[in-house]
């Protein structure tokens, strides 16, 4: 009996190692999974400037990695997975300048370092905790500026490091889309001036901190950059008001804030501060180059569109460049007008380029182009009158777009009050109702054309520009019957227009809706359906591919994009094309479900569609079934699933209109534009 007890309690003993070592090993397989989970979850940050900005993005790969370690505490993947969260708090403090990220990061550090001597990592902590420690030290400064005076050796030192920095910036123009690189000169120039602020180079230090935040205000476009900007320069005018860098700080200084002062100097002394495109400036040669390392981009093309109230001005070059730009306000006193000029950098000018174009409309008077300096073209527009403009870029090939918005131009009854109401603000969304405006003119765009044949169909010979060309023609037919609106075409024939020439014809033509034209295409032939596309930021993998597909750019291009929108929605009508977009997907997949099988409803989404950039009216992109797909490709040329797409498009425009409760309809006739 004694004999069986012990066997069957060794055989326990087994079984419950067995089921120890099982467990161990089910541990560490589910800590190796969540730590490459955790790592598509960074890599997926690390590739897109536009999810960088979001806060619970760093949260969430953040506590992805420190899944790792509490899953495992003493497992072989915890000290990994402790470490990357360090990194990724490092960084997010980088973006946040909050000093509970930078703490958090510190003490994840501190937790490798004394938890985990012997890992690898641990090395690895050390010294990601000696770098965060180096970095940004503002509110240690200001300390140490309570209690003692820094050594002036000190300060020279890391003038010298910001100096250095600054000059590499400007050698390299790539490297000034990155903020950390901004602050790497602008955190030296601020520990200067921190470790003697009553030394020699205390007035330069402050200077180039608020030239550094001014110039990174350009690519971030972020109002609390150029607060730093002018909070240095007004310290600096008012701790050093001698200096030869307060007068500087006074011309960089906006008029309204009282620091600029009426300037009567001859025109070489004006193109020395703010500079001009017909003016050579003095000591030019000493200014530090901006070329990089590759051939410079040749601007050969200015070009325009414009009606009373809305001008757009496209500057085009031949390869992807930096650019930047300033509003210069009105200055009577040297008879120049208000304007804005823009910096082509590591550019030449094209030797066919029509230096100056007459614009001549209500808002702008030219637009005219120079070699400001050895490596940068600068476009100046000399502005008569506006109320707001938007500047950005687009790629493939590169041109900046300048838009610039007039005043609202209304009738007296319209923004008259009525006797005893009370002032109210309307809605965007109810503009259309309150004014009962309706949709008296439609913008119709067939995508692509000429040279761009859009995607090829499954069927061989079949291309979606001629699709497309096909079905708004056809639109612009019925719509004409059914609705009594003035419809106007992009294009009527088979020729090429450039995206950003789409969305101006819509604009100067003063159309109350946009209704651009396409067929979808994957690289899988299964794929199938219609789907309606607002401007927006991604929502998702498929709707970038799209975005991409039709602004014939890359992915990477699209989440560049992302990070200029916000501006750019203002103008976007966000709601009413939200409205009229579902609408119409509603009633096109409607249409074609009640005649045709295996219709798919994909619903409407959002993208950067460059074709939709600056639309000042409710605008879509309809992606009317996948000429990739062999049974849509078929039914893509049929006149009779044409024809059911276009009802179906009417048939969303219809409820549009009657949702926004027009007055009347006026009778329409058909217009062309480029045809």
């Amino acid at each position: 009996m004694r004999h069986k007890s012990y066997i069957r309690y060794l055989f326990m003993v087994a079984a419950a190692l067995a089921i120890a070592s099982y467990g161990t090993s089910a541990l560490a397989a589910s800590a190796e999974s969540k730590y490459y989970a955790a790592e598509r979850c960074y890599r997926q940050l690390r590739n897109s400037p536009t999810l960088q900005k979001y806060r619970d993005r760093w949260l969430r790969c953040i506590n992805e990695f420190l899944a790792v370690h509490k899953i495992a505490p003493r497992g072989q993947w915890a000290s990994a997975g402790l470490y990357h969260a360090g990194v990724l708090y490092a960084e997010l403090y980088r973006h946040s300048y909050y000093q509970e990220d930078k703490k958090e990061a510190l003490d994840i550090f501190d937790r490798v370092i004394r938890g985990y001597p012997r890992s690898r990592y641990r090395g690895r902590a050390l010294q990601a905790k000696k770098d965060l420690m180096k970095g940004r030290r503002t509110s240690q400064a200001k300390t140490k500026r309570d209690t003692a005076k820094a050594s002036k050796a000190s300060a020279r030192s890391a003038y010298n490091r910001a100096k250095e920095n600054y000059r590499k910036l400007q050698k390299n123009p790539k490297l000034k889309i990155y903020r950390d690189q901004w602050m790497r000169s602008i955190d030296n120039y601020q520990g200067a001036y921190d470790q003697d602020p009553k030394g020699d180079l205390a007035a330069a230090s402050l200077y180039g901190v608020a030239r550094c935040y001014d110039e990174l205000h350009h690519y971030s476009r972020r109002d609390a950059d150029l607060d730093h900007a002018y909070t240095a320069y007004r310290t600096l005018i008012a701790k050093f008001p001698e200096s030869a860098f307060a007068d500087k700080a006074k011309t960089a200084l906006p008029v309204e804030t009282g620091y600029v002062q009426s300037m009567t100097s001859k025109d070489d002394e004006i193109a020395q501060v703010i500079g001009d495109a017909n003016i050579q400036s003095p000591g030019q040669n000493d200014r530090p180059s901006v070329a990089s390392s590759g051939e410079p981009a040749q601007v050969h093309g200015l070009r325009f569109w414009s009606n009373p109230r809305y001008t757009r001005v496209v500057i085009d070059a031949d390869k992807d460049t930096i650019f930047t730009y300033r509003e210069l306000r009105e200055d009577p006193a040297i008879g120049k007008p208000q304007r804005i000029y823009i910096d082509v950098h590591n550019s030449r000018l094209g030797k066919d380029l029509q230096k100056v174009v007459p614009i001549n409309d209500n808002l702008l008077s030219d637009a005219r182009a120079a070699q400001f300096s050895e490596d940068t073209v600068r476009v100046v527009v000399d502005i008569k009158s506006s109320k707001t403009f938007k500047i950005f870029s687009l790629k493939n090939p590169f041109r900046v777009v300048l838009d610039v918005w007039g005043k609202e131009q209304e009738s007296a009854d319209q923004t008259a009050p009525k006797k005893g109401s009370q002032a109210k603000k309307i809605q965007p969304s109810a503009i259309v109702k309150q004014l009962a405006l309706g949709v008296r003119r439609v913008v119709i765009d067939p995508g692509h054309g000429g040279k761009d044949y859009g995607a090829p169909g499954y069927i061989k010979g079949v291309h979606e520009k001629k699709v497309v060309l096909q079905i708004a023609k056809l639109l612009k037919k019925m719509l004409q019957e059914q609705v009594k609106c003035d419809v106007v075409m992009t294009r009527s024939s088979d020729r090429y227009l450039s995206l950003e020439e789409r969305t101006a014809i819509a604009n100067t033509q003063n159309a109350d809706l946009f209704i651009s034209i396409h067929t979808n295409a994957s690289t899988d032939h299964r794929a199938h359906g219609i789907e309606t596309y607002i401007l927006n930021l991604a929502t998702d993998d498929e709707a970038i591919r799209v975005a991409a597909m039709e602004n014939s750019t890359s992915t990477r291009n699209i989440s560049d994009l992302d990070s200029i929108l916000q501006d750019l929605m203002t103008n976007a009508k966000v709601n009413e094309s939200t409205r009229l977009g579902s609408y119409v997907q509603q009633a096109v997949s409607s249409r074609l479900k009640a005649h045709y099988k295996d219709i798919r409803n994909k619903g409407i989404k959002q993208a950067p569609f460059y074709v939709l950039l600056g639309a000042d009216m409710p605008s879509i992109l309809v992606e009317t079934s996948f000429i990739s797909n062999p049974q849509e490709c078929k039914r893509l040329v049929s006149k009779s699933y044409q024809k059911q797409i276009v009802q179906g498009i009417i048939d969303g425009i219809k409820r549009y209109i009657n949702d926004t409760n027009p007055t009347a309809l006026q009778p329409g006739r058909a217009i062309e534009v480029h045809g």
